[in-house]
C-alpha cells in the first residue's frame, strides 16, 4: 500500500464535490470522480446525448460504463485512517511583506505571534508550546513583528527588559550596572503600563475633542440647513412680494391709462363738439354771405331796399369765447406724478439693495475666532461708514460725503422720526453685523464713539449714547475717558490718541475699543449678546468739534 503520508488531501478528492472520493471512479482519459457525482453530470447532459470529462472535456461516443477503482478506494480509506489534513492554501505561507515562523523548515508559514522572551516568531503548529508547556506560558505574545531583534541589546546581545528614564530608552540588566549605572531605572513592563495608562488618557481627551468637533460639525449642519432654509423662504417671500408689486405696478399702470384714455376721449368730445358748433356757424354764415352777395347785385333801388329791410339782423358769435387752445404739454400733470412715483420707487429698491448687500450671516460663535492683534489684522475687517442725515441732530453739520459731523450751531433739516432731537448725536447709515473695524479721527473738547440698535429712542435725556440698554459708548474727553451702557459708568484708563478704532464681532458678542497710534492699545472690551444689527454712532459736546469716519484700506 503507498505511504498516505507522502499524499495530500487535494489528489483523493473528486473535482466536482470537492469531497473525498466515494465509490471511485476512473474514466478512459484518467480522471477519477464519485460514481454518484459523475452520474448526476451525465444524466444532465443526456438529454443532448453527449458525454465529457468535467476536467479535460474529452467526449465519448457511448455513453461509458462506470467501475469501481479498487485501488484509489483503498488508499481513500488509508488516507482516512492516518487522518491527513489538507495542505495549507496558499494564502498560509509567508509572503515578502509577511512575518514568518522562524521554525518552518522549507517553504515558512505566516507567523501568528511572535514572543518577546524567545525573540522569535510562530505559526500555528510551533506556537502550540508556548500554550501548553508552563514556563513558556508565562511569556509574553504579541502581533507577529519583523522588529524583534530591536529588543535585543546591540551591545551585550541581552533581551531589554529594562526602562531607564533618564535616558529615555531601553536597555538590558548589563547596561543598568554599567553605564546606566545610578539612572532612574523601571522594568519596561512598568514602564510600558504607565504609558499605556497616559495613551489610554489622551486617547480618551482625544475623542472626547472628536465629540465636541462633531458636536460642532452637526450644529454647524443645522446651522447650514437653517440658512439655506431661511434663504429659500426670503427668496419665496421676495419673489411673491415682487410679483404683487409688479401686478400693484402693472393694475396702477392700467389705471392710469385708463384715466388718461378717459380724459382724451373727454377732451375730444369737447373739441368736436365746439368744432361741430363751429362749422354750423361756418355753414350758415356763408349761406348769409351768399344772400348777401345776391343782394349786392340788385339794380332795382326799390327791390334793393324792401329786401334788405327785411334781412334779420346779424348776431355776435357765441362759440369764440369758449375756445381754449391748451398747451403741447396738455398731460405733463400726469406724466410729472407717475415720474415722481418712480424715482422714489427707484430710491426705495436702491436701499433694500443696499441693505441686503450689508447684511451677512455668521456663524464664527460656533468657531470663534481670535480677535486681530495689529492694525494690519485689523484692517482685514475694515468698511466705510458714511453719517445718515435723517438721523443727525439739527446742530451738527455733516460733511466730507457725510463721513464728517461737525458742531456748527442749529442747520436746517427737514422734518424726520429719525432724528435726534435731544443729543448732539448721529448714527450710521449702514447696518453692522458680522466682523467689522472703523476707526474714529476727532478734534474738539471730547467726543462719544458709540454703536446703537436701530430702536434706540431719539428725543428725551435717555437717548443719549449709553445711558440705555440699546447702546454702547466710549466718551473720550480731553482730560479723561469713560465707557458708558444703560447709564452704568466705567472709567477707562490709556493713553491719548485723537484717532479711536472700533472693533466688533457681532455674532461673538464682542465690541473692543482702541487707542490708534504706532500701535494698538486696547481701551475697553465688551462681552455681551447682541439680538440686533448694530448702527455706528458719534456724538460731540461744544462748537467746533469734529468727528470723522476714516477711508480705510
Amino acid at each position: 500500500m503507498a505511504q498516505a503520508g507522502v499524499l495530500d488531501r487535494e489528489t483523493f478528492s473528486c473535482s466536482i464535490c470537492l469531497e473525498l472520493l466515494k465509490d471511485p471512479v476512473t474514466l478512459n482519459c484518467g480522471h477519477s470522480y464519485c460514481m454518484d457525482c459523475i452520474k448526476t453530470h451525465w444524466d444532465q447532459e443526456d438529454c443532448k446525448h453527449i458525454y465529457s470529462c468535467p476536467q479535460c472535456r474529452q467526449k465519448f461516443t457511448l455513453r461509458p460504463v462506470l467501475m469501481k477503482n479498487t485501488i484509489i478506494a483503498d488508499l481513500v480509506e488509508e488516507l482516512k485512517k492516518t487522518g491527513l489534513q489538507a495542505a495549507p492554501a496558499d494564502h498560509c505561507y509567508a509572503g515578502p511583506e509577511d512575518v514568518a515562523c522562524d521554525f518552518c523548515t522549507g517553504r515558512k508559514l505566516k507567523a501568528l505571534k511572535s514572543c518577546l522572551q524567545c525573540l522569535a516568531s510562530y505559526c500555528e503548529k510551533h506556537l502550540q508550546p508556548h500554550y501548553d508547556v508552563p514556563p513558556l506560558k508565562k511569556h509574553k505574545l504579541v502581533e507577529p513583528s519583523k522588529n524583534l531583534q530591536e529588543n535585543l541589546c546591540s551591545r551585550h546581545n541581552e533581551v531589554m527588559k529594562i526602562f531607564c528614564r533618564t535616558d529615555q530608552q531601553c536597555i538590558c540588566y548589563l547596561c543598568s550596572m554599567d553605564e546606566h549605572k545610578g539612572h532612574d531605572t523601571v522594568s519596561a513592563a512598568a514602564e510600558f503600563t504607565e504609558r499605556q495608562k497616559e495613551l489610554e488618557g489622551s486617547r480618551l481627551n482625544i475623542q472626547k475633542r472628536i465629540q465636541d468637533v462633531e458636536k460642532d460639525v452637526k450644529v454647524l449642519q443645522q446651522e447650514v440647513e437653517a440658512i439655506n432654509g431661511s434663504a429659500d423662504k426670503a427668496v419665496e417671500h421676495s419673489e411673491k412680494t415682487f410679483a404683487e408689486l409688479i401686478r400693484l405696478i402693472q393694475k396702477t399702470s392700467s389705471d392710469v391709462k385708463q384715466q388718461l384714455r378717459s380724459q382724451q376721449e373727454t377732451e375730444v368730445s369737447r373739441v368736436k363738439d365746439l368744432q361741430e358748433k363751429l362749422e354750423l356757424d361756418i355753414a350758415d354764415l356763408k349761406r348769409r354771405d351768399a344772400e348777401l352777395k345776391t343782394l349786392a347785385h340788385y339794380e332795382d333801388h326799390n327791390q334793393f331796399l324792401h329786401d334788405y329791410r327785411s334781412l334779420p339782423a346779424l348776431s355776435e358769435s357765441t362759440h369764440s369765447y369758449s375756445i381754449n387752445i391748451r398747451p403741447l404739454r396738455y398731460f405733463e400733470d400726469v406724466t410729472a406724478p407717475v415720474s415722481e412715483a418712480r424715482e422714489k420707487l427707484q430710491d426705495v429698491l436702491r436701499e433694500t439693495l443696499t441693505n441686503i448687500s450689508l447684511t451677512e450671516t455668521q456663524v464664527d460663535v460656533l468657531l470663534p475666532q481670535p480677535e486681530p492683534k495689529t492694525r494690519a489684522d485689523f484692517l482685514r475687517y475694515s468698511c466705510g461708514i458714511t453719517l445718515n442725515p435723517n438721523t443727525v441732530n439739527a446742530y451738527l453739520l455733516l460733511s466730507d460725503g457725510n463721513r464728517k459731523a461737525t458742531f456748527m450751531g442749529e442747520q436746517s433739516y427737514p422734518s424726520h422720526t429719525d432724528r435726534f432731537t435731544v443729543a448732539y448725536q448721529v448714527l450710521s447709515t449702514e447696518s453692522l453685523t458680522g466682523r467689522r473695524y472703523w476707526e474714529v479721527e476727532w478734534r474738539g473738547y471730547g467726543v462719544g464713539v458709540a454703536v446703537a440698535y436701530k430702536n434706540i429712542i431719539r428725543a428725551r435725556g435717555e437717548c443719549l449714547f449709553g445711558f440705555n440698554d440699546k447702546s454702547w459708548a466710549l466718551y473720550w474727553f480731553t482730560n479723561r475717558l469713560d465707557f458708558m451702557h444703560n447709564s452704568v459708568h466705567t472709567p477707562v484708563s490709556g493713553p491719548q490718541s485723537s484717532r479711536i478704532g472700533v472693533y466688533l464681532d457681532h455674532s461673538a458678542g464682542v465690541l473692543s475699543f482702541y487707542s490708534v497710534s504706532e500701535t494698538m492699545t486696547l481701551l475697553h472690551r465688551v462681552q455681551t449678546k447682541f439680538t440686533q444689527p448694530l448702527y455706528a454712532g458719534v456724538c460731540l459736546y461744544s462748537t467746533g468739534d469734529t468727528a470723522e469716519f476714516s477711508e480705510l484700506k
